[in-house]
């Protein structure tokens, strides 16, 4: 299959036509968007892709599951990843439609790192919204705790900003390292970004967001909890628009697996 020259300006690695374990791109079917052709092919693609993402032998697993597994169940999954040309051990990172992310990150094994002090979380809270406010064009809501962070953002430079808060993670390890005089101690681990589907979604990781100190038991109302959104959204929308909000977008489930009471 001959590389197109948008494929070829992207730098990304040409498929293997014909096989599951490389996606094909829509880059190289040639195909007018508004063609009927076109409409089958990415709904073959989205088959396609589908199918080798099915074939994971980490699927249904959480990011905190490779500690749990196998030697041979680790080197079955990297090889996985080297197929799918995926990075070995980072969350794969993808643009979404509205441009509207939910993004996370927590201290390694969801030590309380970032809480060592009201100190450090306050001036980690600034240092975060520095970080995104360079690339955010809308901070929709943030939350900090002890051991990780939630934002709900509007950006169009979403992989430029997790590059920025790897770089800001890498800054905030040396320095409190320093201070808690334990040199190569691993603090973070990556950002993963969600792209948000739909208002439905979007309301509902909204209140997620805000309602993440209660859900964790660090307090037990919103506005208790001094590193996060919640008192700036209420006096915003005010508590009956906030009640008929969390009644309407309920959050059920929402985190589990990543992101539960324990951790």
């Amino acid at each position: 299959m001959k590389k197109c020259k948008r494929h070829l300006q992207s730098g990304a690695p040409q498929p293997t036509k014909g096989s599951l374990g490389h996606p094909i791109c829509v880059w190289c079917t040639g195909f007018s968007r508004s063609s009927l052709v076109w409409r089958t092919t990415m709904m073959i693609i989205a088959a396609w892709n589908e199918t080798a993402l099915s074939e994971s032998p980490n699927r249904g697993c959480n990011m905190y599951d490779w500690r749990k597994l196998s030697q041979k169940q680790r080197c079955d999954l990297l090889a996985w990843r080297r197929r799918m040309r995926y990075p070995w051990h980072s969350p794969q990172h993808r643009t979404c439609e509205h441009g509207v992310y939910h993004i996370t990150a927590s201290c390694y094994e969801h030590n309380p790192i970032i809480g060592n002090s009201p100190a450090r979380m306050a001036d980690f809270a600034t240092t975060l919204a520095d970080c995104i406010n360079a690339y955010a064009s809308n901070i929709h809501a943030w939350c900090v705790l002890p051991n990780h962070y939630h934002v709900l953002i509007s950006t169009a430079e979403v992989i430029a900003l997790i590059g920025a808060l790897g770089k800001m993670h890498g800054r905030t390890s040396f320095a409190w390292n320093g201070v808690d005089v334990l040199r190569g101690q691993q603090v973070w681990c990556k950002a993963v970004e969600r792209g948000i589907r739909s208002d439905r979604h979007h309301w509902a990781t909204m209140n997620y967001v805000h309602n993440n100190p209660v859900h964790h038991g660090y307090t037990r109302y919103w506005q208790e909890w001094p590193y996060s959104s919640a008192s700036d959204y209420l006096a915003s929308v005010g508590i009956a628009e906030a009640q008929r909000i969390w009644n309407e977008y309920p959050v059920l489930d929402y985190g589990k697996g990543w992101d539960d009471t324990e951790m």
